[in-house]
């Protein structure tokens, strides 16, 4: 509080009502900030200003809501302020992500007579939409709909965006957003002044406060218009610049051109993960099914039957072995995503810790596999090596070289017990698939679409291979049956309702009963 309230002596309590504003933010978005310049500012111009917050469970799990109510003085009368914010009595609403939008309206903060909603568009996925085996993002138009009823007045647009493209924090967008809503009555002068207050990051915050209050008060600023996030596809290059690559291009053009982007987007991926030679195995495992798939009509359906094996032969060739982990972890771009997300500044040290708890399976998987079957046929003398996981900084230059060097095990990937049984297991999916393609061919892109059950590493892997096996292993009884597909396609989206397989049991059960 400033001196004018600190020197007031209260004589009774003054009964006008304040101004309520709610920050919902997650963390590292800068919400505390916001909120701390909300009561500067306030106080600055001789108000009075109380904040709270209530903390989320964890970054990107909750979400923190600051609560800042302000009142302008009344000579011998002091405020009482709300330590929390109340259905219906909420003036504007700061969302720093679209879902946080949607919770504050959902939570009653959001009023159609009195709440103006401030929201960025951008997507934070939770880890409620993450976890579940299929795909659990919320649709954002949902959240568009039902601010269009729910507040008096919403300005939304990608505020994320904005403040990456200025090299500054949400928290700069949302506090310019607010002084272009008017909600406050301060001017935006006012504004400015207390980001020049703040000692730190002073320039890239005016520019995205101002970027964000030029775009706030345009005038019939267009809805924003979102749906769920589909695939987006790198355009195919004429050339790649390399005689092998160049190959992979000219084997990709014969097959038709819809499937020319999801075929590039696997070949990519393979050389990524491997080289160029085994982007040239997955393309001829996917020319076997495009022969089988023209042979018996696929023309006619789009050729449904390839561009499902294109899609998914891909992933099944890219499995997350320990290999492909370590040199996940120690790529350039990851360490730059890391300080980009933690907004790193400039001469700041970064120590990145990562929890690691490899099991025996994984260890021995990353073996010739000769040594890996002994080592799994004798858990009793190693398994206590694996019982514990380990906090790795990698960052440090040991923990580096030994991520480094497990990364660059890549050239023997091949003879590993892992590469192995990963093929074997994909060989046979697609000869499942192929066998059924002369009688039903629905069936057989419904097998080929199962393959979407496994994903994952470690102990998420093992769970939907089981979930994969056990769809799979229904096929003998579907494949007489007119429905089949349409059945096949049910057990897989019973596996992926639920982590322990309880809804995939009540369907096979189904189909298993005369």
């Amino acid at each position: 509080m400033n001196d004018l309230s600190t020197t007031l002596t209260p004589t009774r309590f003054t009964t006008e009502r304040p101004i309520c504003i709610a920050v919902m933010a997650m963390g590292g978005q800068g919400g505390g900030v916001l909120a701390d310049w909300i009561v500067e500012l306030a106080e600055q111009q001789g108000w009075h200003a109380q904040s709270t917050s209530v903390p989320g469970v964890a970054q990107r799990t909750g979400a923190t809501i600051y609560y800042v109510e302000m009142l302008p003085p009344k000579a011998g009368r002091a405020p009482i302020l709300s330590l929390m914010p109340a259905q219906g009595e909420v003036d504007v609403v700061l969302a720093s992500e679209l879902m946080e939008a949607g919770r504050s309206i959902l939570r009653g903060l959001v009023t159609p007579d009195r709440t103006t909603l401030i929201a960025s568009t951008h997507r934070l996925y939770s880890t409620a939409e993450k976890e579940k085996p299929g795909d659990a993002t919320a649709d954002p138009a949902v959240v568009v709909d039902a601010a269009g009823v729910a507040a008096k007045r919403t300005i939304a647009f990608d505020m994320e965006a904005l403040a990456n493209k200025n090299n500054s924090h949400i928290s700069a967008c949302l506090f310019g957003a607010l002084a272009a809503s008017a909600t406050l009555p301060f001017a935006r002068e006012s504004f400015e002044a207390i980001i020049k207050a703040g000692g730190k990051g002073i320039e890239p915050s005016l520019k995205a406060f101002g970027a964000a209050y030029e775009q706030a008060v345009q005038p019939d600023a267009p809805r924003p218009a979102l749906a769920r996030p589909g695939k987006r596809f790198a355009p195919v290059p004429a050339s790649a610049g390399r005689a092998d690559l160049d190959t992979l291009l000219a084997r990709m053009r014969e097959f038709p051109s819809a499937l020319h982007k999801i075929l590039f987007a696997g070949v990519k991926h393979l050389t990524d993960f491997q080289d160029p030679v085994y982007a040239g195995e997955y393309l001829d495992r996917v020319t076997k099914i495009y022969q089988l798939d023209r042979a018996h009509g696929g023309a006619a359906k789009n050729y449904a039957l390839t561009a499902a094996a294109a899609k998914y032969i891909a992933v099944a060739m890219t499995y997350d072995d320990v290999i492909r982990v370590a040199d996940l972890k120690t790529r350039k771009s990851r360490f730059e995503r890391v300080q980009r997300e933690n907004s790193v500044g400039e001469g700041q040290i970064v120590y990145t810790t990562e929890y690691m708890h490899p099991r025996l399976e994984e260890v021995a998987g990353t073996m010739p596999a000769p040594l890996g079957r002994f080592l799994e046929s004798n858990p009793a003398l190693f398994g206590w090596m694996f019982r514990k996981g380990r906090r790795v900084r990698s960052g440090t230059i040991h923990w580096f070289l030994m991520l480094y060097l497990l990364a660059a095990l890549k050239p023997i990937r091949r003879t590993t017990l892992r590469h192995k049984r990963e093929m074997t297991h994909l060989d046979a999916w697609l000869a499942l698939a192929a066998e059924r393609v002369p009688e039903n061919y629905d069936l057989a892109v419904e097998i080929i679409n199962t393959r979407r059950l496994v994903k994952g590493y470690s102990d998420t892997h093992a769970r939907g291979v089981s979930k994969f096996d056990r769809v799979i292993g229904a096929v003998p009884l579907l494949a007489p049956r007119a429905d089949g597909a349409e059945w096949m396609r049910r057990l897989r989206d019973a596996a992926l309702m639920d982590e322990k397989g309880i809804a995939l049991d009540g369907a096979l059960k189904t189909i298993s009963t005369p």
